[in-house]
């Protein structure tokens, strides 16, 4: 009885060219020849998100009156990390969502607890009480 045990969906020549796109792999960690969309993409650090972004001169995004860009980029970050808060929230309930959420970067969490005692009604108000700036319509 002769039994063969190579794959009877591809033919050998398939079989050959799927091993050598997969032998980093298989190897060890290396990535292989495959297609450049079947890698997986690198993890971005959280922390990464929390530092000034440097923009080319003549390449910096608008920022709003009464703001500079630091202060846009920090309220950004507050606004991504508490986006299931529900407003208005005390100090207390932010912080106690911020530091229950092991996803939120730890920056984020040192500055929240710089937040005076009160009820926020928006991210705005947070950003404000953190001395971030707040934007200014033309006629405030």
């Amino acid at each position: 009885m002769n039994l063969e045990r190579g794959s009877d969906k591809h033919g050998p020549r398939l079989d050959e060219e799927i091993k050598h796109e997969t032998a980093g792999l298989t190897r060890g960690g290396v990535t292989g020849h495959a297609e450049e969309w079947r890698e997986p993409e690198p993890v971005s650090d959280a922390e990464d998100d929390l530092r000034p972004q440097g923009y080319a001169p003549g390449h910096e995004p608008g920022v709003a009156p009464g703001m500079t860009q630091n202060d846009v980029d920090q309220r950004s970050n507050l606004a991504r990390w508490l986006v299931e808060v529900h407003y208005p929230a005390g100090r207390d309930e932010i912080l106690a969502h911020a530091e229950g959420n092991p996803a939120v970067p730890d920056a984020v969490v040192r500055a929240l607890r710089d937040l005076p005692d009160g009820s926020f009604r928006n991210i705005a108000d947070m950003a404000e009480a953190l001395g971030l700036g707040r934007e200014r319509r033309s006629g405030d």
